[in-house]
């Protein structure tokens, strides 16, 4: 163990000066040296390069968990303690989170609904409960605005849109796109802040219409839609805070690259045993098709 600690810091400090402090001769240090590898070695050199590999195809975002699971689901039988060592020789770690702030213009004379969804964000069946929120994202040409509509069953984003202006049709649009592609049954549970994109009328009748109940945050809790929260500070670790956007049509293709690509169809979610969001909602597909 000596030699190794040696061998790994030996471009950070003299062969001569390691060997006094750990108490061996510079002759048994290059002895070791000569020696052939192990298999342990040998296996650790081969998985140090898939582990990067992976981390690599994360966009450098996963943690040790995620390519654990990673790593498993390619077959390989690997504990998750030598994934973390591996990764920390390696330099190899997650984007660590900033503190994220939400910004919501409740101060309006819109009616407001009640709680309803209440934090259960674990509904039983896809489409049954729907979160959605607005975020901005900074350029350089000015700023853009993105609305996500989310089943929380599955953690998938179901609709999105972009506009450089927050009002009821940014909302609008993502709440259409999801109805489109979802096709929910009536009796679905919609959350949202008491922004007033979603007090609006032309917002209100559009849930009427197809028999969505609504819920509401209360006033000042983002908690309440914790679930949308966290997926724009994955969003902003992962992109926004990486990229450096020079236009709103390149922020327009990062992002919905993102979504549809990476976040939607390959990104391992934690809460959902470390598989992608629409995996999920696949493999619900035949229990719910059976029930």
């Amino acid at each position: 163990m000596k030699f190794e600690l040696m061998d790994a810091q030996k471009a950070h400090f003299p062969v001569k000066f390691m060997c006094q402090q750990l108490g061996v001769s510079r002759s048994g240090y290059y002895a070791w040296q000569g020696r052939p590898e192990s298999a342990r070695q040998v296996s650790d050199r081969a998985l140090a390069k898939e582990v990067t590999q992976v981390h690599h195809d994360s966009r450098r975002t996963y943690g040790s968990p995620r390519v654990h699971a990673e790593l498993r689901a390619r077959g390989q039988r690997v504990s998750r303690k030598r994934v973390v060592r591996l990764m920390r020789e390696q330099g190899l770690a997650a984007r660590r989170r900033r503190r994220y702030v939400a910004t919501t213009d409740s101060r309006h004379h819109q009616p407001v609904a009640p709680n309803v969804l209440a934090r259960d964000f674990s509904p039983a069946q896809p489409n049954t409960t729907w979160a959605t929120d607005i975020t901005y994202v900074g350029t350089r040409e000015g700023g853009l605005y993105l609305a996500v509509v989310l089943d929380l069953f599955s953690r998938k984003v179901v609709g999105w849109s972009m506009s450089e202006t927050i009002d009821r049709h940014l909302v609008l649009a993502a709440l259409d796109m999801a109805l489109k592609g979802q096709q929910p049954p009536r009796g679905l549970v919609h959350h949202s802040d008491r922004g007033s994109q979603y007090a609006s009328e032309d917002y209100q009748r559009a849930l009427t219409a197809r028999g969505i109940e609504c819920s509401m945050s209360r006033k000042g809790n983002c908690w309440d839609n914790a679930v949308v929260e966290s997926f724009f500070s994955t969003l902003k670790q992962e992109l926004v805070y990486t990229t450096d956007f020079t236009t709103r049509e390149q922020a327009r293709l990062a992002l919905f690259e993102y979504i549809e690509v990476f976040y939607n169809r390959q990104r391992r979610h934690s809460t959902l045993g470390y598989v992608s969001p629409v995996n999920f909602e696949l493999a619900a597909l035949p229990q719910k098709l059976a029930a």
